[in-house]
């Protein structure tokens, strides 16, 4: 009864900025830890940016100074600010929390991905 919907995702030249969102909906009592992953074609599973509920952040080395990630707790809602996009930035983003739901039950939930085309 949790499910993440993500947006934001799409097609842009390189230099250029996107902003994902992940808004987390159902019978949620509180969420810890969100944060997004991207995964290429052929390629693992990347962590690319956490973020704790109570608002440290940790980024991996290829995003440091141009992604930002932030959460809205009111809204349920995690955000993926990326600036100076390039190439290899290209692929699904998935976003990730961690939810304990009204029941008292804890999980890891998952949206659906959105792709992130990056032209050169």
């Amino acid at each position: 009864q949790v499910q993440l919907v993500e947006s934001g995702g799409g097609l842009v030249q390189a230099g250029g900025s996107l902003r994902l969102s992940c808004a987390a909906s159902g019978s949620i009592f509180s969420i810890n830890d969100m944060g997004w992953y991207r995964q290429a074609p052929g390629n693992q599973r990347e962590l690319v940016a956490a973020i704790t509920s109570g608002g440290s952040t940790k980024y991996a080395d290829s995003v440091k100074g141009r992604f930002a990630i932030s959460r809205d707790n009111a809204k349920n809602t995690v955000y993926l600010q990326m600036n100076s996009l390039k190439p290899e930035d290209t692929a699904v983003y998935y976003c990730y929390a961690l939810i304990v739901r009204t029941s008292g039950s804890s999980r890891e939930h998952w949206g659906q991905g959105t792709q992130v085309t990056v032209s050169s």
